[in-house]
């Protein structure tokens, strides 16, 4: 009885939170929002500025966050926005043109979730010399901007590792690390963190890493490859939803879908699915929304000369089988939810 009641609390969430991002795409942001072919702006009312907000990629669920989030403070403050992104979360050129477009539409700041520095790096600093420049989710390794707003990659690393940790309780193992993009900040961060913790760990053998380029697919086949050339993995740390549906898909196909122990970031329904299920013991669930909204609010901080912080850590938290239920995680796991 109390799976069938948590089985309708998801699909209860579900359904709220599809409608908010239902709302996010038709009336009354209709062609305004992520899915948008070049970017539109949202009005509201007598605006002081207009801010562009780059994103990693004009579609899919965490974007559409990260968006209402900055749509709310806009609100707040009479602020305009431009939302723009690329079709690929891989292309950085696509964000240069985008940053320049926005440039010459006029915007008075720039906030930007970089996907690749290197090909980013010289159309902000062209933006630099006319408008503040703020980043949001991925920070730039070797660019300073007048802000970051983000989660912690490397504490948020360190705690998916901990609980692998905690899940493995002492016993030793074989442990794979599957990211998303190697190279960049993000990526390299979260890596890091993980593998902070695993050295303190002797007894948790680190079998592979491999990249999945946020493609389900191919995350699926790594690691089926990696359970080839290492034996059978107890446990897989993923860096992200496609990298993680990826490893279940394998371990489905293997007939073995809960014999190793699954971490991985955010919080995606089909992960929340799998997290009820026990296929996922753990997520690192970031804060999106925040994101978005804390960068709209610093952005137009910058603009009216108050001082901002350089770093805006919006935080993470980890959500388990046994307590994705709680009133508090209930919250973390729906943000739209009023």
């Amino acid at each position: 009885m109390k799976r069938s009641m948590d089985k309708m609390v998801i699909a209860a969430g579900a359904a709220v939170l599809l409608g908010a991002l239902f709302l996010a795409d038709h009336w009354p942001f209709r062609g305004i929002g992520p899915g948008t072919n070049a970017g539109s702006e949202v009005r509201t009312g007598k605006q002081a500025y207009t801010i562009a907000l780059v994103m990693g990629m004009r579609h899919g669920d965490y974007w559409k966050t990260v968006y209402t989030g900055a749509e709310a403070a806009a609100k707040e403050l009479g602020a305009g926005i431009s939302f723009l992104g690329p079709d690929d979360e891989l292309d950085g050129e696509g964000q240069a043109r985008l940053v320049r477009q926005a440039l010459a539409d006029g915007a008075d700041a720039i906030l930007v979730a970089p996907n690749d520095e290197e090909p980013l790096a010289d159309a902000l600093r062209e933006a630099q010399q006319q408008v503040p420049v703020l980043t949001l989710d991925s920070g730039l390794a070797t660019l300073k901007v007048k802000a970051h707003i983000g989660t912690d990659n490397y504490r948020s690393g360190a705690k998916a590792a901990e609980e692998m940790v905690r899940l493995m309780g002492g016993a030793p193992g074989k442990i794979a690390l599957l990211g998303f993009v190697p190279g960049t900040p993000k990526a390299e961060e979260r890596e890091a963190g993980i593998l902070s913790v695993l050295k303190l760990h002797p007894e948790l053998q680190l079998a592979g890493k491999a990249y999945a380029y946020s493609d389900q697919q191919r995350a699926k086949e790594l690691v089926l490859e990696l359970e080839q050339t290492s034996g059978p993995l107890d446990g897989i740390i993923a860096l992200n939803s496609a990298s993680v549906l990826g490893a279940a898909d394998a371990l489905e196909s293997l007939g073995e879908k809960r014999r190793a122990k699954l971490v991985s970031f955010d919080s995606t329904l089909q992960e929340l699915e799998l997290l009820q299920d026990g296929v996922i013991r753990s997520l690192v669930v970031q804060n999106p929304f925040g994101m978005g909204y804390l960068g709209v609010r610093h952005a137009v901080d910058a603009l009216m000369k108050r001082q901002v912080p350089e770093q805006v850590d919006t935080g993470s938290a980890v959500v388990r089988t046994e307590d994705m239920f709680s009133p508090g995680n209930q919250k973390l796991l729906f943000p739209l939810i009023r």
